[in-house]
């Protein structure tokens, strides 16, 4: 059974996913999850505090789902590394969480809104991010690439990039255009090392 703080912060999670972080009030949050006020303030002593409970959550669901989604694909780390774009794609057309649809990146959404690299919303942005590149990077090694980190930082671009297109030009066949540019990506990278 879901816990009061859980769902608040589930709830609170679609609603700044699909509607952005500021423009989001509280009595919206709380009237979706039924939660009341005083539960929102014993768990959290600001709305900041939820938007960082809820970043936590997307980061932790979406990494998870990431990596799950490329290591079902293979046991092979550049086809692991292709998948990823796969994934994206699926992501892209509504098909991965079910019930959210597809509202662009959320760290991509949070660092905007807050755009002070000190914020504590744009740090776990790009926090998340990293994440991302280092698990990259140890399949980038895993294959034997010539620079797991250039490499990794360079699929991570293409990821982001997708991500970007797929948002704003709704495009979700920028997925498989970014899979084209990373497989080549990966061979010179191969026949460099």
């Amino acid at each position: 059974m879901t816990s009061r703080r859980d769902h608040l912060v589930e709830t609170a999670l679609q609603l700044f996913y699909q509607n952005g972080f500021n423009a989001t009030g509280i009595d919206k949050v709380l009237a979706e999850s039924g939660v009341a006020k005083m539960t929102l303030y014993k768990h959290f002593r600001s709305k900041d505090e939820l938007i960082l409970a809820a970043l936590n959550l997307r980061d932790e669901r979406f990494r998870n789902w990431l990596m799950t989604e490329m290591e079902k694909a293979s046991t092979d780390p550049v086809e692991r590394l292709l998948a990823m774009f796969d994934a994206l794609e699926s992501w892209f057309r509504g098909k991965a969480f079910k019930g959210m649809g597809f509202s662009g990146c959320a760290f991509i959404n949070a660092a905007g809104e807050f755009g002070a690299q000190d914020h504590p919303a744009h740090r776990l942005a790009a926090e998340h991010k990293v994440r991302i590149v280092e698990y990259l990077e140890r399949l980038c090694a895993d294959a034997g690439l010539a620079d797991p980190g250039k490499v990794a930082e360079r699929l991570a671009l293409l990821k982001e990039g997708a991500i970007a297109s797929a948002h704003v030009r709704g495009m979700p066949e920028a997925a498989q255009l970014a899979k084209e540019m990373a497989r080549l990506l990966i061979e010179d990278s191969r026949a460099r090392g």
